[in-house]
């Protein structure tokens, strides 16, 4: 059998187990050492099936301890769709919690002035709040809402859904986002605020959120356990 073959047979052998819960996940896979004897082949040919199972996020390769399994589920979040939190969990049926970490109202940072569109004397909402599914917390939320839009916020509804406040006690129709994601190391404030490996990367999502009138009311960075997230789109071909 050809060594490329090799490879594929053993990371397609692994991650059949990881699926099935032979390894559990958080547990270490047995070492390159251990492998290469259970397997009868050469230490390049592991690292070359370990590799491949670290891309396809089945384990996390970690300096001086070794790859440890990652959880396969992953939550879908739509690139294309405008869905808060709450209806995320609804929809997967996941155990979740959110915590309301600050919110604070100040003018507007002069970092985002051009992010929002506004002048710095412009009154902004700051919410920071930690995201909690099936016992982890995997989502950092950092928002920034206009308030002459969105007035009288409070920490119970940031909690619940700001989104259900605006759009069933305001009455406003959230109509569209623009959206940048971006793959980042994580900030000292990730690492504080989320449950993340040591070698971990953040999924960074920017969303401009406008109301159907197109004013622009929130600007977003969620911040998500790369590990944790699928990002899904619908794609028809026009011809």
């Amino acid at each position: 059998m050809s060594t490329k073959r090799k490879y594929l047979d053993i990371y397609e052998e692994i991650a059949r187990g990881i699926r099935n819960e032979q390894f559990q996940p958080h547990a270490l896979l047995p070492s390159e050492h251990e492998l290469t004897s259970m397997y009868e082949t050469s230490r390049e040919t592991i690292r070359k099936a370990l590799n491949l199972l670290s891309e396809h996020g089945y384990i996390q390769k970690i300096q001086g301890k070794g790859s440890v399994v990652l959880e396969t589920g992953r939550f879908d979040f739509p690139v294309s769709g405008l869905v808060s939190f709450k209806e995320l969990a609804e929809q997967t049926g996941s155990n979740s919690k959110t915590y309301v970490h600050s919110l604070t109202l100040s003018t507007v940072p002069p970092a985002l002035q051009h992010a929002l569109e506004v002048q710095e004397t412009e009154q902004v909402w700051e919410v920071k709040r930690q995201r909690k599914m099936d016992g982890e917390n995997i989502v950092l939320d950092i928002d920034y809402l206009l308030e002459r839009w969105i007035p009288g916020l409070t920490e119970d509804i940031c909690a619940d859904s700001i989104y259900d406040y605006v759009e069933k006690k305001l009455k406003l129709v959230i109509s569209f986002a623009r959206k940048e994601i971006t793959i980042e190391k994580p900030t000292e404030e990730d690492r504080q605020l989320l449950d993340l490996y040591p070698d971990s990367s953040i999924a960074v999502v920017r969303n401009y959120v406008y109301l159907d009138n197109a004013e622009l009311f929130q600007y977003t960075e969620s911040r998500h356990r790369s590990d944790k997230f699928r990002f899904i789109d619908f794609a028809r071909r026009h011809r």
